[in-house]
């Protein structure tokens, strides 16, 4: 069992577009709602980018 479970997280170590693309989609998530209640478009997608490049990063490094 041990090794199936090395095995998953080897794969999702090399998949970066997946890292992206669910980091995206969760940042994107949180600010559409700011969105819907006021904020403005442009901070949001900048709050998205940054929360993706974060995300990135600390899964590349091992962080998490």
């Amino acid at each position: 069992m041990n090794s199936f479970f090395k095995k998953m997280n080897r794969s999702s170590n090399n998949d970066l577009l997946s890292t992206i693309a669910i980091a995206g989609i969760g940042a994107g998530t949180v600010t559409s709602f700011a969105v819907s209640q006021g904020q403005s478009p442009w901070m949001a997608l900048l709050i998205t980018a940054i929360a993706t490049t974060f995300t990135v990063i600390c899964h590349r490094a091992g962080l998490v």
